[in-house]
C-alpha cells in the first residue's frame, strides 16, 4: 500500500476524523501506555489529518515526557489518535489504526517497538 485516505473515530461516534496515512508503516509499542491499550499506530503529518467532529468531546492525557498529547473521547473513553512532533520538529498525528473504518487489525503486521526500555 501507500498513503491512502481513511475515516475513523471513537467507539461511540462522537469523535470522527479523516486522515491520509500509510498503514503499512504500522507500529505496535510496548510502553506502559500503548501496551496496556493495545494501540497499533501509523503516523501522518498534521496537515493530512482533519478532525471532522468531536473537538468538545476530546480530552487529553500526558505522561512520561509530556510531549505526546494522547487524545481520547470523554464519552466512550477510546483513544483514537494522539498529537505530537517528530524529532525534526514537524507536527504529526499518531492514528490508532484499530479505530479506522473498514480495517481489520488482525490482517495487519505491525512492527514491534520496544518503548518500555526507552
Amino acid at each position: 500500500m501507500a498513503v491512502q485516505a481513511y475515516s475513523g473515530g471513537c467507539q461511540c461516534g462522537a469523535v470522527r476524523y479523516d486522515v491520509n496515512v500509510d498503514i503499512d508503516q504500522l507500529l505496535a509499542c510496548n510502553c506502559s501506555r500503548c501496551g496496556r491499550l493495545g494501540l497499533n499506530l501509523s503516523f501522518a503529518p498534521e496537515e493530512e489529518f482533519t478532525l471532522v467532529s468531536g473537538e468538545d468531546d476530546l480530552t487529553e492525557y500526558l505522561f512520561n515526557k509530556h510531549v505526546i498529547h494522547h487524545m481520547f473521547c470523554k464519552v466512550c473513553g477510546v483513544q483514537s489518535f494522539a498529537r505530537g512532533q517528530k524529532p525534526d520538529g514537524s507536527r504529526m498525528v499518531a492514528v490508532n489504526v484499530r479505530c479506522l473504518d473498514g480495517i481489520d487489525p488482525n490482517e495487519l503486521n505491525p512492527k514491534k517497538i520496544d518503548g518500555r526500555s526507552r
